[in-house]
């Protein structure tokens, strides 16, 4: 765990946040690929934080990271050799989207691409067991104003656009429900503004106009009436 943590945690496909930390359930993800330590659980870290090591590491929330850290996360400097092609894995269920629209940001988190298509299935079966995996021509896009971070061998950014995306077609299936798909429309606006409101002839304090207002009764209601008079 100091390796991973405080020295090589790109090697295992992770990326800490701005603070050094990783989740703890990604820490078990790459932990459970490597032979012999698919054993490690919760339990075994929180024994682990309470034996002579602890020192070694803090936590926060659900994450750790290591006291001593050997690597660099840059955010402000991007990559100055950067391969023509990266590959990044997506969940299939936003394949269709991102065939459509391109990797888009979301909130600060960024998109890792490696240059390695193992690795880049390696992180991918992490919360898809059949992930897609897309091309990304990052030469022609870095070329073009879009920014990648180096961190150890792999790639980060924020967003990609359709164009410089290639992959897998989007299975036939997948297209016909998405066309098929209803949009879904907007309520109707109210048909009064505001500094407005509705008429309502039941609520009128002029007892007159609210029985100018009724409906005429009809013929059933008038014999009703005669009924329960007699």
């Amino acid at each position: 765990m100091i390796y991973i943590l405080g020295h090589r945690p790109y090697e295992y496909g992770l990326v800490p946040d701005s603070r050094g930390f990783i989740a703890i359930k990604e820490l078990l993800w790459a932990l459970h690929e490597e032979q012999g330590w698919s054993h490690v659980s919760q339990g075994t870290i929180n024994e682990l934080l309470m034996s002579d090591e602890r020192s070694n590491f803090e936590t926060s929330e659900k994450s750790i990271r290591a006291v001593a850290r050997q690597w660099e996360l840059n955010l402000y400097l991007s990559a100055e050799h950067l391969p023509s092609l990266l590959y990044v894995p997506v969940r299939r269920k936003d394949h269709y989207s991102i065939m459509d629209r391109g990797l888009t940001g979301i909130d600060d988190k960024l998109h890792v691409l490696t240059p390695d298509k193992s690795m880049a299935e390696r992180i991918g079966k992490r919360k898809d067991q059949k992930p897609v995996i897309i091309e990304v021509m990052a030469g022609r896009a870095s070329g073009e104003g879009i920014s990648f971070y180096p961190f150890g061998d792999l790639f980060l950014t924020q967003e990609i656009l359709p164009r410089y995306i290639a992959g897998p077609p989007v299975p036939k299936d997948v297209i016909r429900q998405r066309e098929a798909k209803p949009v879904k429309k907007k309520d109707a606006a109210p048909d009064f503004t505001a500094g407005t409101f509705t008429m309502d002839i039941a609520r009128d304090p002029d007892i007159s106009r609210r029985k100018k207002g009724q409906k005429k009764k009809g013929w059933r209601e008038e014999l009703r009436g005669k009924r329960r008079k007699g």
